[in-house]
Order: structure tokens, then sequence, then C-alpha cells
């Protein structure tokens, strides 16, 4: 099972996890949330980082999700991320969320590309005939 990581500003990512929550009936364990706030140690927030990351790695690797590029908690993921066994993806929502939990059962690289693409191709304009369209995969976590 691919570990998931979540690096987020503020409490983001606990509600990512209530989403979840929501959505499925229950988180995985397999989930784990690393809150990033203004005042925190960047130093300590990576240390705190390395040791979930530790908790979650069963051997297939740890899929690290932040959630604005450029931003503190993504350059403390890119300092966690080796690439092969910890992959990283940036702009993180709640498809692609569910895309990676979905199928953390896979290897790495294809969790990484389900939950990019899941993450990219939700993005649809509301009053478009694509976003209306159940069948255009937007719905497929």
């Amino acid at each position: 099972m691919i570990g998931i990581l979540l690096i987020t500003h503020n409490a983001l990512g606990d509600s990512l996890v209530d989403c979840v929550r929501h959505v499925m009936g229950s988180v995985p364990g397999n989930l784990k949330v690393l809150s990033v706030l203004a005042e925190d140690d960047l130093q300590c927030k990576e240390e705190e980082g390395r040791d979930l990351m530790e908790q979650l790695d069963t051997g297939q690797g740890v899929l690290v999700l932040s959630d604005l590029c450029g931003a503190t908690p993504y350059n403390i993921g890119q300092r966690l991320i080796q690439p092969g066994h910890a992959e990283g993806i940036t702009g993180v929502n709640l498809p692609m969320l569910l895309r990676a939990i979905s199928y953390s059962h896979m290897p790495l690289v294809e969790v990484t590309r389900k939950a990019l693409d899941g993450g990219r191709d939700c993005i649809v304009l509301m009053n478009n005939d694509e976003g209306k369209n159940a069948e255009s995969g937007c719905c497929d976590h």
C-alpha cells in the first residue's frame, strides 16, 4: 500500500481528510497530514514530515501532495521526495486525493499518474457539457 502525505497550509489538509471521511465513510490508515502554520520552524516541520513518511512507508513508497507550488508546504515536500520511492505533486484537490487513496494498492508510479490525472481532469466548467456529463471521468475516484 502506498502511503499518502498531505503537506498543506493551516488546516487545509485536515479539511480534505474530513471530506475523505464524508465521501468514503472512513479515513484510510495510509493517509497522514502535515499542517504548516506561519509561525512554524521549517526545520522542525521537515523533520516531522520525515517521521510521518517513515510511518507511512511500508516498502512500496509514499506520495506527497502539497497545496501550492512554491509555497512553504511545497518546499518542505520537495526536500522529502526521492524519485522512484517518494514522489510529489503540488496543487492538491479533493479529486486528486480520492484518486490517490482509491488506487493506493497500485505501484507508486501508477498512483502518482492516477492522482495527477484525477486532479487535472476534474477541473471543468460547470456550464460546459463536459462538466454535465458523468461519463467525463470526473466522478471516477
